[in-house]
């Protein structure tokens, strides 16, 4: 609720900000070169507006119509409330012209209690008025002349203050003019019972009327309609007749929207001029200078005899709102205050203002998105944007599992908000590969591998919470996948392989030979798997089953074990990696798979204290050591010779006996 006490002709278009966010108030109070007073505040919950201007007579509702009539625009859009007076509206104090005084108590509904805000101010005027002053507001025409014609004489100016406007009602009279042709004249209680208002203050007349009237007539100009009332105000007194022709002629032109641009029209000569014409122009009350104006983004024109103002659509000092049907859409809104001043053949000044608002329809929002995937992060990187601020993501559902919105970069997935230099906002998301949601899949025909995901955002439209979705898709392919690589390593007692843990290894097996390696059969065999969240460790200690053994002396010799890598499903071997290391020779017994025995035998507790390990020989005396030193000797022969002995245990396994 609004209620107005005393509404003056406040200052030259003072403004006053009143914002409302949850409970708290505050103003910020404006004053730029226009003859209207403009009061606006933003509507941060909602506010219930029911508007009452009281003065000593009463209390007077604003209604549509009375607004129009007595000098008043309230506009609500887009969670602002926004309150212009004329100086002349009907509830005003005005001391001279100069100094005007507003006054009035905001009534907020919260929570179903009233709350009472007082709001007040004092200005002066700062510039001189002009002889011809014509507001084209939203909702009324009004036009205010120097005043040079006299009403009766009264006694005091006190008097004069109470008694003149009642005199000079009863004093004069108006005709309108319309098509060229004079209407009956009337008394100005009777215009004013049909809409128009008649004023008198101490220095201007003031006339005002609603758009629509049954006395104006539309037409065009240059292909702009204008609305035109031609009220003639007269008097006689004796053998002479007062005369104050009126003329309230504006643009009808709404505006239209055009490749980016909302542009707005008005004929170049609604009142005479001697073409030193001057023209400001802004949002939102504020009034500059044409060559600033250009500065900040319009861009003014003249074409046959016609004023085109075009500004960008996202120019600063516009409101903007999203909305959503069936995708995102938003429009804009544009507090356009165009002002003219013309100079006549006589070198009287016309002060010509528009008060308009222009609306954008309903522009498509792009929403897109953008893959900054990079393969050897392991994960999914995707950025969402750009939002307008009334936009906010409340959800994700990755491969059809919700997932909650947390805006940090720990958890997993994470999300970030990205704010951009233009005021838009955007989100970006990040899902590890190794996310269960995430669907890996494997194509043997096209040796390639793939991570999928489908991702539903949800944002909302606010303050309405109204929801819209926005689908995407992701796939991070492998192109290039071979089996995992082992890095084999050498010890004094036997070789290790390590293979770092991937996220394809699971296609792969190793085995040892055609035995799958297993957990149960490295026990059996005697090797050691150790597995961490890093890499696979399995230890083949010497002289375990696989190992291959080459060029064996008394000194050293060389084991290789081999690995192979196997495809999961086809038990094809992808890949092969073998290992040879030197080791130390002490004492050993190796068959190898040619059926050749060797044998390295320490024989020092064997021999008398005069032998040698040279004389020794195996039960067939010819088997002589290929290699002795002091204590030792190394035999090497066929299975089947030198006097072995060969026993068949199990059926399968054969094991060679050195007799």
């Amino acid at each position: 609720w609004v209620s107005l006490q005393s509404l003056s002709h406040v200052c030259l278009f003072c403004s006053v900000a009143l914002l409302l966010p949850r409970g708290h108030l505050a103003f910020l109070l404006l004053v730029s070169p226009a003859q209207q007073f403009h009061c606006s505040f933003n509507k941060m919950f909602r506010v219930n507006l029911l508007n009452y201007f009281p003065d000593g007579k009463g209390v007077y509702p604003i209604t549509k119509q009375y607004a129009a009539k007595c000098g008043y625009n309230i506009l609500i859009h887009l969670g602002k409330v926004e309150l212009r007076a004329s100086y002349f509206s009907c509830h005003t104090e005005n001391n001279d012209d100069e100094v005007f005084m507003f006054n009035f108590n905001m009534i907020v509904m919260d929570k179903g209690k009233e709350v009472t805000y007082a709001l007040n101010k004092t200005c002066s005027l700062p510039i001189p008025w002009s002889s011809r002053e014509v507001t084209c507001e939203i909702n009324y025409m009004e036009v205010s002349v120097r005043r040079e014609v006299p009403c009766p004489t009264v006694r005091t100016k006190k008097d004069d203050q109470q008694i003149f406007p009642l005199v000079c009602y009863s004093y004069w009279q108006v005709m309108f003019q319309r098509a060229g042709q004079h209407l009956p004249p009337m008394s100005l209680s009777k215009a004013q019972a049909q809409g128009y208002v008649f004023d008198f203050t101490d220095g201007r007349l003031v006339f005002r009327t609603p758009y629509g009237q049954p006395d104006s007539f539309s037409t065009e100009v240059n292909g702009v309609p204008v609305e035109v009332v031609n009220a003639i105000l007269f008097s006689r007194k004796s053998w002479f007749v007062f005369m104050v022709d009126f003329v309230a002629s504006c643009s009808l032109f709404e505006g239209s929207y055009d490749n980016g641009y909302m542009v707005w029209k008005t004929p170049e000569m609604l009142y005479p001029s001697l073409n030193n014409m001057r023209i400001s122009v802004g949002l939102s009350g504020e009034l500059v200078e044409q060559k600033i104006a250009k500065e900040r983004g319009f861009d003014i024109g003249k074409d046959n005899g016609t004023i085109q103002i075009r500004m960008p659509y996202d120019m600063k000092g516009h409101y903007s709102k999203s909305f959503v049907t069936d995708k995102l859409y938003r429009f804009y809104v544009f507090n356009l205050y165009f002002e003219q001043i013309l100079v006549d053949e006589n070198h009287l000044e016309t002060r010509l203002q528009f008060h308009k608002m222009l609306a954008t329809p309903l522009l498509p929002w792009p929403v897109f998105t953008n893959n900054l995937t990079v393969i050897e992060e392991g994960m999914f990187n995707v950025y969402l944007g750009n939002f307008p601020s009334d936009v906010q993501l409340t959800a994700v559902v990755l491969n059809g599992q919700e997932s909650a919105v947390s805006f940090t970069n720990t958890s997993s997935p994470s999300i970030t908000k990205v704010v951009q230099p233009n005021n838009t906002h955007g989100y970006t998301l990040k899902v590890p590969f190794a996310n269960p949601t995430v669907v890996h899949k494997f194509s043997k025909k096209d040796g390639a591998f793939q991570y999928l995901l489908n991702i539903n955002y949800t944002l909302v439209v606010l303050p309405e919470n109204e929801r819209f979705y926005h689908l995407t898709s992701l796939a991070a392919l492998f192109t290039q996948i071979s089996p995992p690589v082992l890095d084999p390593i050498c010890s004094e007692s036997g070789i290790s392989f390590r293979v770092k843990n991937g996220p394809f290894n699971y296609l792969w097996d190793m085995s040892i030979g055609p035995d799958l390696l297993t957990a149960q059969l490295a026990a059996q065999r005697g090797y050691t798997i150790h597995n961490d969240s890093q890499s696979l460790l399995l230890t083949v200690p010497l002289f375990t089953h696989g190992y291959e053994y080459k060029d064996i002396t008394l000194s050293k010799f060389f084991g290789s074990f081999e690995i192979l890598m196997r495809d999961h499903e086809t038990w094809e071997v992808q890949s092969s990696t073998v290992k040879t290391c030197l080791f130390s020779t002490t004492e050993l017994i190796v068959c190898s798979t040619d059926g050749k025995m060797t044998v390295v035998v320490d024989l020092s507790q064997f021999l008398p204290s005069e032998g040698s390990p040279a004389q020794t020989s195996l039960i067939d005396r010819d088997c002589r050591p290929k290699e002795t030193d002091n204590t030792r000797a190394l035999f090497s022969f066929p299975l089947n010779a030198c006097g072995s002995i060969i026993t068949v245990k199990l059926k399968h396994l054969v094991q060679s006996i050195l007799s």
